[in-house]
């Protein structure tokens, strides 16, 4: 049986979704700039490519937080 939908929490859970991934957008940037002489071109593109990914789902988790804000002032 499938649980029920509680959306009460998604808002805050989103938001530490957003949190992570900025940190770890951040985690990134800074390896690059502390490592990147380092490391190989097809890990610095990996890794960029991968940041670029973390800025859609930045702008995509907003946009779920913007969504789930508004269902629960319509309640």
């Amino acid at each position: 049986m499938p649980k029920p939908d509680n959306r009460e929490d998604n808002v805050h859970r989103l938001q530490d979704a957003v949190q992570d991934t900025i940190e770890n957008f951040r985690e990134a940037k800074d390896y690059l700039n502390e490592f990147g002489d380092e490391i190989s071109e097809s890990e610095k593109e990996q890794i960029l490519e991968k940041n670029e990914r973390r800025k859609k789902s930045i702008s995509g988790f907003r946009e779920e937080i913007k969504d789930e804000a508004k269902h629960q002032r319509e309640k």
